[in-house]
């Protein structure tokens, strides 16, 4: 019982210290979007957090774990992975961060309205009214027909959406691929695919840029490890609340370097899709036979 409490305790240390990896990434990845394109910005993303898969792959059984089964799976992971990526710091460029990573919170409720239909999953009735309550808390966050509203706002919901696909393959192939191949490729097939784009969109950073970039990509690598050590250690149920506290972090940079504070409907549309998650999360956990083992949780590569 000892060890079990000490394995949660580290997990959620480690499961808090990826999140504050990733906001803390996302808010250096919104300061250098005011100078360089954000092709340029999700390469060198990849391009330093390749240590982090090579860690990952050493501490599952070495380097051959990272050759994939079915390639045709890790070219689409790695496809949805750019796609969630790009469209996150695209929306960093407009977005104050608190509300992107507000909107981005929806994953876990797309999850949930896509299982019935790509895994045949059955969706109880208390779900559906979360994930409906939850879609209600991001209509408040976007304000749609009101002066405020623009459509980049949207662009969190694409990665949203493509975060959900990522978990649901994931998901689907847990049992057949090899977990660190999988986190590969949604860092290896970004790098390939952004570093053809780099002859025509490239702009040459300035010296004191470069740490920039680096720290983009080590803060990205590093969450890849702490997120996949903590959710190997502990499951699902224990660790996922403090996901969450990528908001907190979200606020705290937004109004250190921009000066921004969320307004009281991005307040009150957290609120609500948070507790819609969590309640997802709740249905899912009394839901399980007993036994039956952790739910599979893929942690996300932007992350949000």
């Amino acid at each position: 019982m000892a060890t079990a409490g000490k394995n949660a305790a580290f997990g959620i240390f480690t499961v808090s210290a990826g999140v504050f990896s990733l906001a803390t990434m996302d808010a250096m990845a919104k300061w250098l979007g005011e100078f360089y394109p954000v092709t340029q910005l999700i390469f060198f993303r990849n391009l330093f957090a390749l240590p982090a898969i090579f860690v990952l792959a050493m501490s599952t059984g070495g380097i051959r774990r990272l050759w994939p089964e079915r390639l045709w799976l890790h070219l689409l992971r790695g496809i949805l992975a750019l796609g969630a990526v790009g469209f996150f710091f695209f929306a960093l460029r407009t977005m104050p961060l608190a509300s992107a990573w507000t909107i981005a919170f929806s994953g876990p409720l797309m999850v949930t309205a896509l299982t019935p239909v790509l895994l045949g999953e059955r969706v109880g009735v208390l779900r559906w009214i979360s994930v409906l309550v939850g879609f209600g808390g991001v209509l408040i966050v976007l304000q749609p027909g009101s002066t405020v509203f623009n459509w980049t706002v949207l662009l969190p919901l694409g990665t949203a959406f493509s975060e959900s696909l990522l978990v649901l393959l994931a998901r689907r192939y847990a049992e057949s691929e090899d977990a660190a191949s999988m986190v590969a490729s949604t860092v290896v097939f970004p790098l390939i695919i952004t570093g053809f784009a780099m002859p025509e969109v490239w702009v040459h950073p300035a010296p004191v840029h470069w740490p920039a970039f680096f720290t983009l990509g080590t803060l990205g690598g590093s969450a890849l490890i702490f997120l996949t050590l903590a959710y190997r250690m502990v499951e699902a149920p224990i660790l996922a609340p403090f996901d969450y506290t990528a908001l907190i972090w979200s606020v705290l940079w937004g109004w250190l370097i921009w000066r921004d504070w969320p307004d009281p409907a991005t307040w009150i549309g957290a609120g609500v899709i948070v507790a819609s998650g969590l309640f997802i999360l709740y249905r899912e956990t009394v839901r399980r036979p007993s036994g039956q083992g952790p739910i599979e949780h893929e942690t996300s590569p932007v992350e949000p």
